[in-house]
C-alpha cells in the first residue's frame, strides 16, 4: 500500500514553472488573437503569474523569453518577482525571429550570423546572473528544407562549437538545458531533432548540460516515457516542457490530449527519483493559450500536472515489482491501471486545505476579481505577445 502521508508531502513540495509567454497574446501561424487584460510588459506578466501561484500554491517559478521579456533592469524584475512570492526561472533564448536567421543561427553557414547568435546566448547568461536564474534553455529552429542545402556534418560541428563557448561562460551553479524538436520550421533536417542528438552534445559539454523533453516534440507513437526513464538513469534529464498535441507541436494544455501518457511519463519520474530535489529536474509548462482565457488556462494546466503526479505517486511499487518479477503481465499492468483510474481530486482538495488554500483553485481565482481588474485597468499600450 502507498503511504498517503508521503504522497501528500511530495505534492506539497512540488514546483511547476509557468511560461511568461503563456500570459501574452498568441495564435496560429496565420493570426495572433488578442484578449482584453493581457499584460503589456514582463512586470504585468509576473503579476498574473502570482495569481496562479496564489491559487495553486505550487507555481512559484516563471520562465522568461528574451527578447520578449527584455527590460532595462533585470535585478528590478527579479525584485518584482520576489515581492509577489515568485522566482525567475529558466531564461529562454530566441534565435528564430530575425531575418538573419533564415538559414539558421548557431549553425548558419555565415560566421557573422553565428557570431550574432552566440552573442545573444551569452547575453542570456548575463541576464541569468542578474536574475539569479539557474537554467539557460536553448531551442534552435536551425535546419534545412532541401537535400544539398547545407552540409549536415558541418552544421553539427558549428552547433558543438557554439554550445561549447556558451557552456564555458556558465557560472558554477548554472546549467544549460538543450531542447530538441523532430521538425519545424526546418522540414528536411533539423539540427537538434531528437533526444539522442541533444544527449550526445550534452555529454561532450559536461555535467551541467542536460536534455529538455518537450512532450509535443516527438513523432506520433513515440514512447516518451522510455526517453524519460533513460535520461533519468543517465542523470541527464534537465527539464520538461509540458504541453499536449494531437498532431505536431500544438502547444495545447498539458494533459488535455492524452492524460494517460502524462501519467505514464510521471510514473517513470516518480519511480526513478525524478521528483527528488537533488535530481534538479525542472517541471515547466510551454504552452500558448490562443482561444482560452490565459490565467485560468495556466491554473488548469498546473492542476492537470498535479493530478497526474498524484496518480503516479499512488502506484504501489512493491506490488508492481513483485508482479514484474513473477512475469505476471496482467497483474503488473493492473497495478498501473489501478493508480491511473484513482480519482485523486479529493486527495488534492485535502492537500490544498492543509496548505491553507482554497480546495478549488479555479474558483479561488474567479473570486479574486483579478480578471475584471486587469480588463478594466490594462488599457492602452502594446499587449505582450510573440508577434507571429
Amino acid at each position: 500500500m502507498t503511504d498517503l502521508s508521503a504522497v501528500k508531502t511530495a505534492l506539497k513540495s512540488q514546483e511547476i514553472e509557468t511560461p511568461s509567454w503563456g500570459y501574452g497574446n498568441s495564435g496560429t501561424r496565420f493570426k495572433v488573437f488578442a484578449q482584453p487584460g493581457v499584460p503589456r510588459d514582463p512586470f504585468e506578466k509576473l503579476d498574473d503569474a502570482a495569481q496562479v501561484h496564489a491559487a495553486t500554491g505550487v507555481a512559484p517559478l516563471v520562465s522568461l523569453h528574451i527578447p520578449w521579456d527584455a527590460v532595462d533592469d533585470y535585478a528590478e524584475l527579479a525584485a518584482h518577482a520576489k515581492e509577489r512570492g515568485l522566482r525567475l526561472g529558466a531564461i529562454n533564448a530566441n534565435t528564430f525571429q530575425e531575418d538573419d536567421y533564415k538559414l539558421g543561427s548557431v549553425t548558419h553557414p555565415d560566421p557573422k550570423v553565428r557570431r550574432k547568435a552566440v552573442d545573444h546566448l551569452l547575453e542570456c547568461v548575463d541576464i541569468m546572473d542578474a536574475t539569479g536564474s539557474r537554467d539557460l534553455k536553448l531551442w534552435f529552429a536551425d535546419g534545412t528544407n532541401y537535400p544539398g542545402q547545407d552540409d549536415i556534418t558541418a552544421r553539427q560541428e558549428r552547433l558543438a562549437e557554439a554550445l561549447s563557448e556558451v557552456y564555458a561562460r556558465l557560472g558554477e551553479d548554472q546549467r544549460m538545458v538543450l531542447e530538441y524538436k523532430l521538425f519545424e520550421p526546418a522540414f528536411y533536417t533539423t539540427d537538434v531533432p531528437d533526444w539522442g542528438t541533444s544527449y550526445a552534445h550534452c555529454l561532450k559539454l559536461g555535467p551541467r548540460a542536460k536534455v529538455v523533453v518537450d512532450t509535443g516534440h516527438h513523432a506520433p507513437g513515440t514512447n516518451i516515457e522510455f526517453i524519460v526513464a533513460f535520461l533519468l538513469r543517465e542523470g541527464r534529464l534537465g527539464a520538461f516542457d509540458f504541453n499536449s498535441r494531437f498532431y505536431a507541436d500544438d502547444d495545447l494544455m498539458v494533459g488535455s490530449a492524452d492524460p494517460f501518457q502524462l501519467f505514464r511519463i510521471l510514473h517513470e519520474v516518480a519511480k526513478n527519483g525524478g521528483f527528488e530535489k537533488e535530481q534538479e529536474v525542472a517541471f515547466m509548462l510551454d504552452q500558448c493559450h490562443n482561444i482560452e482565457a490565459k490565467i485560468p488556462a495556466v491554473i488548469r494546466s498546473v492542476m492537470n500536472v498535479q493530478e497526474a503526479t498524484a496518480k503516479a505517486l499512488l502506484v504501489d511499487l512493491d506490488a508492481l515489482r513483485a508482479a514484474q518479477a513473477a512475469g505476471d503481465v496482467l497483474g503488473a499492468n493492473a497495478v498501473l491501471m489501478d493508480a491511473y483510474n484513482t480519482d485523486v481530486r479529493p486527495l488534492l482538495r485535502e492537500v490544498r486545505e492543509e496548505q491553507g488554500l482554497d480546495p478549488d483553485p479555479l474558483a479561488a481565482y474567479a473570486a479574486t476579481g483579478w480578471q475584471d481588474h486587469i480588463v478594466a485597468t490594462r488599457v492602452g499600450g502594446t499587449q505582450a505577445g510573440w508577434g507571429a
